[in-house]
């Protein structure tokens, strides 16, 4: 089985409290997730903060349209440092995503570390594997695009 791992760095301008405090709660996943991906919550998270062992079932489209049901467990947690998800059902044959979160020159450093495999290996990779990969790092680059709304730079006032 091939595993692949990708890493992703983005500063974000806010406090550690904020960020932590949006990324904690599962349903905002929706909004840092490209709207081609057709991406849906099928857990009753609202309002919910993450806890280990916090199961979450989506639904996504990533493929031709073609829905695919989604399950992730929160296996580890380490209140405003890190938090890890790992698929249990889903398009992967395996997938573990670890969220690391440091404060760092007025902001928060945020890194992802996520380690993928593909299902049906070696003819996964072959049909599969520069799509996938594109379609991963096109999440990332969405994401980069869309968490600074969520948090707006505060403008020091003037004196």
């Amino acid at each position: 089985m091939k595993i692949y791992k990708k890493e992703w760095e983005q500063m974000v301008p806010g406090t550690l409290e904020d960020v932590w405090n949006f990324f904690s709660r599962p349903e905002n996943l929706d909004n840092i997730t490209p709207k081609d991906m057709k991406f849906e919550i099928l857990s009753d998270i609202e309002g919910k903060q993450m806890y280990e062992g916090m199961i979450i079932v989506y639904k996504v489209r990533p493929l031709l349209n073609i829905p695919s049901t989604w399950v992730t467990e929160i296996t580890k947690i380490e209140d405003r440092k890190f938090f890890v998800d790992e698929q249990r059902v889903g398009p992967y044959k395996m997938w573990h995503h670890e969220h690391h979160f440091e404060e760092k020159d007025g902001g928060v450093l945020m890194r992802d570390i996520l380690h993928y495999a593909l299902p049906a290996e070696p003819f996964g990779s072959l049909l599969m594997g520069w799509f996938i990969s594109r379609k991963v790092e096109g999440i990332f680059e969405y994401r980069k695009t869309v968490i600074p709304k969520y948090f707006p730079e505060k403008k020091s006032a003037a004196v």
